[in-house]
């Protein structure tokens, strides 16, 4: 494709910094695609032409791509993928860049990625689902705590509780099965042993043949310092991981990724996308905690800094089963992103609040916009809970740290909320 006569055209699924980052890249592609985003966002525009459609709206997204000859569309958030897009798009001749709607159940249900793994004899956490909060809160009771509760369904990366006490997971139990805190998502509910261990994320370029590792990462879900607060979508994260070598790689393709996908293509879903493996790496090997069916956020806003390749051809040769181990290749450097978030986030956000950036950023430092809008008179505001995510690429972690901070310093918006302990843990 990147030989075509005309530049390719690249449609970009969803709104924030993790496809930001993915429009970011793709525009440095050689291919030089003429991109467009739907719906995105402000800090997109110097790449993209913003498309006003909803992720939601199948037949609109069929209907543009038909009408301007968009040749791939690249699937950035989880929902749509649950929903189905993908399917949508190939039924109507269209490469893309994600998941089945089959395929993306790994994510969008707790219950079926358990089965996955059992079935396919993936190493994971002891658990059991239950939609009965009596017979939920015996098995509390029976295991003790610490102990993790989490929604079925999707729910934006809020839907886990670690519970330290009986009393605290039992209270998580009532919000998701009687207090509908999740909705849908959490009318079921699969409560997993603790895993002791270093979690880590690894994501993985999958075709029907050929699965690649990305760039080892660590994200930092807890809304406060010291790992302390609610759970979030995500407040920061660095790459690569020093304690994740080769070797551990290699065993979590072997023993996790590949029996997956395997599994998968039994029950007639052949994985094209991004598959991404958040694991604990215990005493006795490496574990899942769970899987994405995407991208993660706001790995991606350090991972893909650091990748080398052509996100457009990659993406490409994913949605044709062409993918070459030799096209995914890494910088040696390092990454660190902060996330900054509005006030009152993860339970709301206030939105509307001006944002003011600074005219230079300092070197090795990209902004990848989030929960942003163009208000009255063009001006920048929140529109989200994480509004902005501060991503800062230099030779080694403790000076990308510096840089990113640097940066978080210099940006304004009344209530801005972020961690100032990102990547504290970065040696362990």
């Amino acid at each position: 494709m990147g030989n075509a006569e005309r530049r390719p055209r690249v449609l970009v699924v969803g709104q924030g910094a993790r496809e930001h980052a993915m429009v970011w890249k793709l525009a440095q592609s050689e291919s030089r695609p003429t991109i467009y985003a739907a719906p995105g966002n402000p800090g997109m525009a110097e790449w993209a032409e913003l498309v006003n459609i909803s992720a939601s709206d199948h037949a609109a997204m069929v209907r543009f791509c038909r009408e301007r000859g968009v040749d791939l569309v690249a699937v950035g958030p989880e929902q749509p993928l649950a929903e189905g897009l993908a399917d949508a798009l190939a039924e109507a001749g269209i490469a893309v860049f994600g998941p089945s709607r089959l395929a993306a159940q790994l994510e969008a249900s707790k219950a079926f990625s358990k089965q996955v793994m059992e079935e396919a004899g993936v190493p994971t956490a002891r658990h059991r689902t239950f939609a009965d909060l009596d017979e939920a809160r015996a098995y509390v009771r029976a295991h003790g705590a610490p102990i993790v509760v989490k929604a079925d369904g999707l729910a934006a990366g809020k839907g886990v509780v670690v519970a330290e006490t009986v009393d605290e997971a039992e209270r998580a139990l009532e919000d998701m099965l009687v207090g509908g805190r999740f909705g849908a998502s959490g009318h079921r509910v699969v409560i997993e042993e603790f895993m002791r261990g270093v979690e880590v994320s690894l994501m993985y370029f999958v075709d029907a043949h050929t699965a690649v590792p990305m760039l080892p990462a660590r994200d930092f879900k807890r809304l406060l310092d010291g790992d302390r607060g609610p759970n979030t979508g995500g407040m920061g994260a660095f790459s690569p991981v020093p304690r994740v070598t080769q070797d551990v790689i290699d065993r979590v393709t072997r023993e996790i990724v590949q029996p997956t996908l395997a599994r998968l293509r039994e029950m007639g879903a052949v994985y094209r996308g991004v598959l991404y493996a958040g694991l604990m790496l215990t005493d006795e090997g490496p574990k899942v905690v769970e899987f994405n069916c995407r991208f993660g956020d706001p790995e991606t806003e350090v991972v893909l800094p650091l990748f080398a390749g052509d996100l457009f051809e990659v993406m490409w040769a994913v949605a044709h089963d062409s993918l070459q181990p030799a096209a995914v290749s890494w910088h040696r450097d390092a990454a660190v992103c902060v996330v900054m978030a509005s006030a009152g986030y993860p339970a709301s956000s206030e939105t509307g609040v001006p944002i003011e950036l600074p005219g230079q950023l300092p070197e090795g430092v990209t902004v990848f916009h989030a929960g942003t809008r163009a208000g009255e008179g063009g001006r920048l505001e929140t529109a989200g809970g994480r509004v902005l995510t501060v991503s800062a690429v230099a030779h080694d972690i403790p000076a990308a740290l510096d840089r990113a901070y640097t940066a978080v310093a210099s940006i304004r918006f009344s209530g801005a909320q972020y961690r100032h302990d990102i990547a504290h843990n970065w040696q362990s």
